[in-house]
């Protein structure tokens, strides 16, 4: 288990808030990480596992023309896997990944072309609309490097979109717990 996974479960739990995953080329390896944490199971609700095409449109609610057009490895695809499996597991954000690890290209595109996503925010349980941001990787490497490397990039863009959203309260209380630095 990572330090990042041990953060991620850390800070989801302080804010009391829930996390899906979705994944194609990791295939688990991210539910892995997360659910490898001691006390993972208050924060994580689940995964999909989509690595098929089709089971991006059929489980996780990706357009079915866009598939088509742009095919599975693709910033939109990425976008749309993480709404989803965040509305189809009820969490609070969800998180994904597609890309290319290899042997050959797919769809077109290069081997370690990455796409990590996430959607949602603390505000979602207050009315406002969730976000969304998608990460673009080029990733060099063997194929265990470069599933690897797409687990620690989506686990790291969640932990920035959360910092990013700490209120001044929650900065205060993380700065008392850590003797005031």
């Amino acid at each position: 288990m990572s330090s990042r996974a041990t953060e991620l479960v850390r800070l989801l739990t302080v804010r009391g808030e829930t996390l899906a995953v979705a994944e194609s080329l990791t295939g688990g390896l991210v539910a892995a990480e997360i659910t490898g944490v001691p006390g993972a199971s208050r924060v994580f609700r689940g995964s999909v596992t989509a690595y098929a095409t089709e089971l991006k449109h059929e489980l996780l609610g990706v357009d079915a023309t866009l598939l088509a057009q742009r095919g599975a490895v693709d910033p939109q695809v990425a976008a749309q896997m993480a709404a989803g499996v965040r509305k189809a597991l009820g969490a609070d954000w969800g998180i994904a990944t597609t890309g290319v690890a290899g042997p050959d290209p797919q769809d077109g595109k290069p081997v370690g072309t990455v796409f990590v996503a996430v959607d949602g925010s603390s505000t979602a349980r207050s009315g406002s609309a969730g976000g969304g941001k998608v990460e673009a990787l080029r990733l060099n490497g063997s194929r265990a490097e470069i599933r690897m490397e797409s687990v620690r990039s989506v686990l790291t863009v969640l932990l920035e979109r959360l910092a990013g959203e700490q209120t001044g309260n929650e900065r205060a209380q993380d700065t008392e717990r850590n003797g005031g630095f």
